[in-house]
């Protein structure tokens, strides 16, 4: 279990309770997520990338190809284990560590991503780790992509029904966000070479939201107790079953890539 004074009001998490849904349900990055990292210079041929808190490793399978060779590393050992059932047939090392503990030589990366997870990071721990395994002017790219509530009616009624169930989430009510122009933490190990913010329509299933949903800190990774979570499972299903069988949720893509100094 994980604890972070600012993250549910310190409540623990584990995200390896939640490998399942993880595994099956949060691989949404849409096609236009991949094709901006790859403009940004992230996911060329021949490049070696190493993906920070790769959990089910999302986006090394969805960037996987014979010129590009990646490397997961997480400190989940459940998420690992899907990564490595869901890769097969893949080229990919996955490696059990924190991010701040990563133990590669000097200069064996030439870009290192973080999506969804950047915030969960000691940034004194991990920057200087990050700096030491890239290569010169290796690429540090920070990812996320957020659901927005207050565009959407269902996502706003989900976000209801984590905060019935568990209070203290602080995952929800995020609106758009912007990355703020001086990033101390940053220097003077890197400096800011491309800030990209865009909106996409990801399209769900009532069963592939349901999962979404389930799969979030709020929810599957937080320490409530299963009888809760199964009574917020049956509640969260009820409130589905009056929806149209597909519809989209908007949400906020967010990509800021550092450059080795």
């Amino acid at each position: 279990m994980l604890q972070q004074k600012d993250i549910d009001h310190n409540a623990p998490f584990d995200w390896g309770l939640a490998s399942e849904h993880y595994a099956k349900y949060r691989d949404i990055y849409p096609p236009a997520f991949y094709a901006k990292l790859r403009e940004l210079g992230i996911g060329l041929p021949g490049q070696h990338i190493l993906d920070l808190g790769t959990g089910t490793g999302v986006l090394p399978r969805a960037m996987h190809s014979q010129d590009v060779k990646f490397t997961g590393a997480d400190l989940s050992p459940e998420q690992l284990a899907q990564a490595r059932e869901l890769s097969q047939g893949m080229d990919i090392e996955y490696v059990l560590t924190p991010a701040e503990e990563i133990d590669f030589p000097p200069g064996t990366f030439d870009a290192a991503m973080a999506c969804q997870c950047f915030h969960y990071f000691d940034r004194s721990r991990a920057m200087p780790k990050i700096h030491g395994v890239l290569k010169p002017g290796g690429k540090f790219a920070i990812l996320s992509m957020w659901w927005l509530p207050y565009l959407n009616k269902i996502a706003r009624a989900s976000e209801r029904l984590v905060l019935k169930y568990n209070p203290g989430w602080t995952g929800g009510g995020i609106r758009k966000q912007y990355i703020k122009p001086r990033l101390k933490w940053a220097k003077p190990l890197f400096k800011v070479e491309h800030r990209v913010f865009f909106c996409e329509d990801i399209p769900f299933s009532r069963e592939s939201w349901h999962g979404r949903i389930l799969a979030c800190r709020g929810i599957g990774a937080s320490s409530l107790p299963g009888e809760k979570i199964a009574a917020f499972e049956a509640e969260h299903r009820a409130f589905l079953d009056t929806l149209p069988e597909e519809f989209a949720i908007p949400h906020q893509i967010m990509m800021l890539v550092l450059r080795k100094q």
